[in-house]
């Protein structure tokens, strides 16, 4: 006697609403993931610091390898970064016979915004990717576990001094890329609106622009630098699936830095009006 023939039911597809906020759903939930597990790391670093739990070795060789070594990239776009501030410039410069205005134009936007903003990016792209391909690495190799066994912490010995050296990489080639920026603006007024070095600077410094918006930029370059120390070491750590799992962990901090560095402009421009 044949068997009765049996019927499945199909599983019905989900609907496109349906799919469209289980994705919105999973990227809040990663997102709170992520900001909450760089919080952890934040407050486990600032414990490490203050009871000088770190290790100094690394720390010196993480400041020369992430300032020292990123000291031509920011030179090369701090100098045409002012050039390029000055260009723009000249046409309403020209227009208006506004020379002496010239420092103050260029030294407003290059010293709150366009210096710390791109300054930031270049480093993110350069330290940031850099340092999260380092930790991400020894994860996967199982470096960090050997570490553990000699009883040796991995947040102190490596990620407290990556996150001192990222801080203070950002805020020093700020300083250095100002500086740099200023000049390039300077002899390019000269070069192309005959405006003298001296004029530019008295432009500068002649009470138009205070401390406060120097202060203002380097402010925002120790923000972002906590940003991207955190989003660095937060994709090393977090690291799986071996060498794809390492660029997928570079590629959430260089796209995490990129864009938390605009919305943090933003809000400290906002908050500071």
């Amino acid at each position: 006697m044949a068997a009765a023939p049996t019927t499945t039911t199909p599983k019905s597809e989900p609907g496109a609403f349906t799919t469209f906020f289980g994705a919105v759903g999973a990227g809040f939930l990663g997102a709170a993931q992520t900001a909450g597990g760089m919080t952890i790391l934040f407050a486990k670093c600032v414990a490490r610091i203050a009871t000088f739990r770190i290790d100094g070795g690394e720390l010196w060789k993480n400041l020369y390898k992430m300032a020292v070594k990123s000291l031509p990239i920011v030179a090369v776009t701090a100098l045409f970064t002012g050039a390029i501030m000055v260009i723009q410039a000249a046409t309403i410069v020209k227009r208006y016979g506004a020379e002496g205005l010239l420092g103050w134009g260029a030294g407003f936007g290059t010293l709150r915004e366009i210096a710390p903003l791109l300054t930031a990016l270049m480093i993110s792209g350069r330290v940031g990717a850099n340092n999260t391909a380092e930790i991400g690495t020894m994860v996967v190799t199982e470096q960090l576990d050997a570490l553990r066994v000699l009883a040796i912490d991995p947040i102190g010995f490596l990620v407290a001094p990556r996150f001192i050296a990222i801080v203070s990489t950002l805020f020093m080639m700020t300083l250095f890329a100002d500086a740099l920026a200023l000049f390039g603006a300077a002899y390019t007024g000269q070069a192309l609106l005959g405006v003298s070095p001296v004029t530019f600077y008295n432009g500068v410094t002649g009470g138009l622009l205070g401390f406060g918006d120097v202060a203002n930029g380097l402010f925002k370059s120790i923000v972002y630098g906590l940003l991207m120390a955190l989003a660095s070491c937060h994709f090393g750590l977090a690291t799986t699936g071996g060498a794809p799992g390492v660029g997928r962990a570079v590629n959430a901090t260089v796209v995490t830095s990129a864009a938390g560095v605009f919305v943090l402009d933003y809000l400290v421009s906002f908050a500071s009006g």
